[in-house]
C-alpha cells in the first residue's frame, strides 16, 4: 500500500457529548457488551463462543442451541477488530471454539493468521446464493446494509446524493455525519476500498475528516440527523428499523435512502462465524455453526428483533425490510476485506 502523508488528528468534537448521553442506554442494548480484555475464566466442558455480534442475538442463539442439543455454551463478548486480534495473539492456546463477528473484516484477521478450520460443507450449503465464502473457512451468519438516513424536514428526497462518493463534494461540507471510529463504518470503508481502490477511498476519507460531523456510533448519527444537526448520515439499516419498531424517539423525523446501483453506499456487510482450528470441541463447534445457519437458527435471528437480514435459505427476514436481493449491492468480495488497511487509511486521513 502506498504511504500517504499523515494529517493532524481530527478532534473528537461536534455533538459527541449530548448525542453520546442520549445514546448510552440504546448502545448498551444494541452493541456487543463487555471488553475482550476483561478478566475471563472458561467454564470446563462448555463450548467457548467468542462473540462481537450483538449480545441479544448471540445469547438467543447460544440458549436455543443448548436447548436443542444439550451442549453447554459460554459467551465471551468483545468488539470486532480487537477480539480478532486477541484471538491471533492467543494463537493455538486460545480457549475459543467459535468466533462470531458483526462484520467480516474481523474474521479475515483470524483467517489470514491460519487459525480457522474448514466449515462443514453441509453448513455452507444452508446459505443463500453468494453468501458462502470461497475460502470455506468461515460462514455468513447475518447481513446488514449501508444506508443514508435523512431528515425529511431538512432535505427533500430529490436533493439526496446519488452516490455515497458525492459526500466528498464541497456542497456537502458540514451537512453529513457518521461514526468512523466504529467497526461498522470501517467495514463500509473496506467495501469502498475494494470497489473503488485506494486513491478514491483516501480522497473520500480526507473529505470526511475535513467536512463531516463525527459521532460516537450509528445510533448517535441517527439521533443527530433526527434532531436536525445534519440533514444526512451514513449508518447501517437495522438501527433505524429497530427504532421505528419501538417508540421512534431517535428516528421520527427521518427516512432511509438506499443507494442501490451497485454504489459503494449500497455495500452489504456480512456477519461471520468460524471454528478455531485449535478447538478441543471441534465437533460441537461445527454443530453450533450448522445450527445458527439452519432454518431454526436463522428464525431465532429474525425473532430476536435485531432487524438484521437472515442469510440462510428458507427463512424470510423481517417483512419491514426491503428484500436483501433487491439492494443491488456493489460486487465486493466480502471474504477478502481488510480492516487493517482501512485503519491505516483512516489514520493517514487524521480520523483515527
Amino acid at each position: 500500500m502506498t504511504t500517504m502523508k499523515r494529517k493532524a488528528p481530527v478532534p473528537q468534537r461536534r455533538h459527541l457529548g449530548l448525542a453520546a448521553l442520549l445514546t448510552l442506554p440504546l448502545t448498551l442494548a444494541a452493541c456487543a457488551g463487555g471488553s475482550a480484555e476483561e478478566a475471563f475464566e472458561a467454564e470446563p466442558g462448555a463450548l467457548q463462543i467468542y462473540s462481537s455480534q450483538h449480545r441479544d442475538v448471540t445469547e438467543a442463539w447460544a440458549a436455543a442451541f443448548t436447548e436443542s442439543t444439550g451442549i453447554k455454551t459460554q459467551v465471551r463478548e468483545g468488539q470486532d477488530a480487537s477480539m480478532g486480534h486477541m484471538i491471533v495473539e492467543e494463537g493455538d492456546a486460545s480457549p475459543a471454539d467459535v468466533f462470531l463477528t458483526e462484520n467480516s473484516p474481523a474474521m479475515t484477521i483470524v483467517e489470514r493468521a491460519g487459525l480457522l478450520a474448514p466449515v462443514d460443507e453441509q453448513t455452507l450449503g444452508q446459505l443463500g446464493e453468494g453468501l458462502a465464502p470461497s475460502s470455506g473457512r468461515w460462514t455468513a451468519i447475518a447481513a446488514r446494509s449501508t444506508v443514508l438516513v435523512y431528515n425529511t424536514d431538512e432535505i427533500s428526497e430529490d436533493e439526496l446524493p446519488s452516490s455515497i462518493m458525492d459526500l466528498a463534494d464541497a456542497e456537502w461540507a458540514g451537512r453529513w455525519g457518521g461514526a468512523p471510529g466504529g467497526a461498522d463504518f470501517q467495514a463500509i470503508v473496506a467495501g469502498m476500498l475494494s470497489d473503488r481502490g485506494e486513491q478514491e477511498t483516501q480522497a473520500w476519507l480526507d473529505a470526511l475528516a475535513d467536512n463531516a460531523e463525527i459521532y460516537q456510533n450509528n445510533i448517535a448519527t441517527m439521533q443527530a440527523v433526527n434532531a436536525g444537526e445534519v440533514p444526512v448520515g451514513i449508518m447501517y439499516h437495522y438501527y433505524w428499523y429497530r427504532d421505528q419498531a419501538g417508540d421512534k424517539a431517535g428516528s421520527a423525523s427521518t427516512k432511509l435512502h438506499y443507494f442501490g446501483n451497485q454504489d459503494p453506499g449500497a455495500f452489504v456487510s456480512l456477519s461471520a462465524g468460524g471454528v478455531l482450528a485449535s478447538s478441543d470441541m471441534a465437533e460441537e463447534a461445527q454443530q453450533f455453526l450448522a445450527y445458527i445457519t439452519s432454518p431454526e437458527g436463522q428464525q431465532v435471528l429474525v425473532d430476536s428483533g435485531s432487524m438484521e437480514y437472515a442469510v440462510g435459505t428458507g427463512v424470510e427476514s423481517d417483512p419491514a425490510l426491503p428484500p436483501l436481493d433487491s439492494l443491488d449491492a456493489p460486487p465486493v468480495d466480502p471474504f477478502t476485506l481488510n480492516s487493517d488497511d482501512v485503519v491505516t487509511l483512516m489514520t493517514d486521513a487524521g480520523i483515527l
